[in-house]
Formats: C-alpha cells, sequence, structure tokens
C-alpha cells in the first residue's frame, strides 16, 4: 500500500482553517498536516478548551482528510535562538511577552511541552518543528571560533529539549526536528551531533526535506539510510541549483525568494533538481510507512495551480514497498 499523500500548511496559514480542509479535500489529498499558527491549529485554545481539538477533528472528517502530525517550527524556533526583534514576527503575543531573550525561550519551551500534550489529544504521535540554535551564527568561522563555543552550543540545545522530549516520552509523543539551516542540525554531521547531544533520546527524531541538503550539496540519500530509524515524517518538497558560477552563492547573497540571481530557489515538486525516485526507493529499503506531506514553495507558479500538480506527482512517483521475493525468484532451484 502506497503513503498517504498530504499537504502542510504552513504557507497556506491566510486561509482559515475550514478553508485550507476544503481546497485540500479538492485537490485530491488523503490528508493534512496543520501548521500551529494561524487558525489552523491554536496550541492556547487547545489546551483551554476541551472541545477545540474534537472540533478539529470533526471538520477534518468532514472533509474526509487525516492527520499525521502537526508542526510547530515558529515557537520551536525560540527555544534555542539567540532572541532578537524578527522573532517578534513570527511568535504568538503570549509567547513574545516582553522580548526579554530568556523569557522568550522559557515561554517557547513551555509552549512546545503543551503542544505534545494537545497532540495526544489531537490523536497524532508526531510533532514536526524546529530547535532554534544559539551557534548558528557562528556557522562561518571567523573570527575564528573554537570548538568549544559550538560544544557550549549543543549542550545549550540538550539543556533546553531534553525536558521537553522527556514529556514527550511519556505522552508516546515524538518530535521530528526538520534537519534545516539555522537550526541545531542542518547535515548529516550536526544531525548525528545533535543526537550525541541528547544522548540518543527515543523521542527525538527527523522530519526529512530533500530540498535543503540539495542546495547545500548534503548526500540527502545517505540521510535517509543512516537515520532510518529516526526519520518520523517526509516532506515533499523541490529545489533547483545553478551548477554553473553566478552572481550569489549557496549564501544567497542577501536576496529575495524568486529573485533570478538567486544560486538557488526552491520549485514545485518535480519541477526541481530533486531525485524523488531515488528517494521513494530509499524509504522502501527502510520501510518508512508515514507520510509523503508537500511542502508548496515556489515564487513562480500560482500555488493552486502547483498544490494541485504537486499532488498529482507525489501519487505518480509513489510505490509499493517491495515484495517478500525478487522478481527473479521463478529461475530459483
Amino acid at each position: 500500500m502506497t503513503r498517504p499523500v498530504t499537504i502542510f500548511t504552513g504557507q497556506w496559514a491566510d486561509l482559515t482553517c475550514e478553508d485550507m480542509c476544503k481546497l485540500t479535500h479538492q485537490l485530491g489529498y488523503d490528508g493534512i498536516e496543520l501548521a500551529c499558527w494561524g487558525d489552523h491549529f491554536e496550541v492556547d485554545k487547545a489546551s483551554d478548551d476541551p472541545s477545540y481539538v474534537s472540533a478539529k477533528r470533526d471538520l477534518l472528517a468532514q472533509y474526509e482528510l487525516k492527520a499525521f502530525a502537526i508542526s510547530t517550527h515558529l515557537v520551536g524556533q525560540a527555544v534555542c535562538d539567540n532572541i532578537d526583534e524578527r522573532h517578534k514576527s513570527i511568535l504568538p503575543d503570549y509567547i513574545w511577552g516582553d522580548g526579554d531573550p530568556e523569557g522568550v525561550r522559557g515561554r517557547a519551551a513551555e509552549e512546545m511541552t503543551r503542544t505534545g500534550h494537545v497532540a495526544k489529544d489531537f490523536g497524532v504521535d508526531t510533532v514536526v518543528g524546529f530547535t532554534g540554535s544559539s551557534v548558528w551564527p557562528l556557522l562561518y568561522a571567523f573570527p575564528p571560533t573554537p570548538q568549544k563555543m559550538i560544544d557550549d552550543g549543543f549542550k545549550d540545545f540538550a539543556k533546553r529539549w531534553t525536558p521537553i522530549l522527556d514529556e514527550y516520552q511519556k505522552l508516546g509523543v515524538r518530535f521530528a526536528l526538520e534537519v534545516h539551516p539555522t537550526e541545531i542540525a542542518f547535515d548529516v554531521v550536526t544531525a548525528e551531533r545533535a543526537l550525541e547531544a541528547l544522548d540518543q533520546h527515543p523521542a527525538f527524531g527527523f522530519n526529512f526535506d530533500p530540498s535543503h541538503f540539495g542546495y547545500q550539496g548534503v548526500d540527502y540519500i545517505d540521510f535517509i539510510h543512516r537515520f532510518a530509524d529516526r526519520i518520523w515524517n517526509v516532506h515533499i518538497k523541490d529545489v533547483s541549483w545553478r551548477n554553473t558560477p553566478g552572481p550569489s552563492g549557496t549564501f544567497g547573497g542577501h536576496l529575495d525568494f524568486g529573485d533570478r540571481r538567486r544560486q538557488w530557489d526552491f520549485r514545485s515538486p518535480g519541477r526541481g533538481d530533486i531525485d524523488f525516485q531515488a528517494i521513494i526507493r530509499a524509504l522502501n529499503a527502510i520501510h518508512y510507512v508515514g507520510p509523503l506531506s508537500v511542502e508548496w514553495e515556489d515564487n513562480g507558479m500560482d500555488r493552486i495551480h502547483g498544490a494541485r500538480e504537486a499532488c498529482e506527482f507525489v501519487k505518480r512517483v509513489d510505490f509499493d514497498l517491495p515484495s517478500a521475493g525478487s522478481f527473479d525468484d521463478a529461475f530459483a532451484r
């Protein structure tokens, strides 16, 4: 049986949750990955009102949709980040408060714990999101960066996230970090280091999104095999990158997405450089049976057209897990 095809609603939060559910059903998706912003899934309301979660379940059922995860990238980002004025634009007022950095980080951590509780109430066992990182600004090591500063950043990550993950483990809920620039883990090496910092915490795993590996030059197929037992959600997002020198490089030149001078840019699934057939084969090899969740981003395409096309593409490129036998078993003696 092929995997359910869902859509992540983070880029659609300008729509109401009901309008998004209606559209998702019309476009042919099997399910939906609700973002914890806009009115798609509001953690504070879910915590305070016992009827909120059941109303969300009823809404999904009305449009014949299933949920396998909820996503809380924005609040998760604030748990470990060096907080500045940019965070105010992505955080609820009750998390931002007076903007004192340590207060923001503490309230964000409390919200992440609450998110685990409401995820369980909602009936999903995976929370997808970001962790933030106090050491991402040190990526380009000049002035020279002592390894102790990086070590301290991973220790800070473990200190802040271990209590959250301990609670998730008690609840039977898992946190899947989307490995991504600006997070504590952004490639294979840092993903391994994050797991080591957490002493291989059983409630910590990954949301696999190949697009963020592709433009960095990271082997995204190796990531699947290396973390086979830690991949708990998959985002289908494509990216195109220039293989010849151009006016900007991997760092982007401070150019907006969609600017033709960029060295890379996101594309609708199937219209970029990610090898999705190789990804499906690797997911089959590790026996991943969870959702394939479209995260749609393409500045050069109408999003309704793109989301419809993406659903069709994913259903076409996915195929069943291999059978127990081999195609040439008929010749075995």
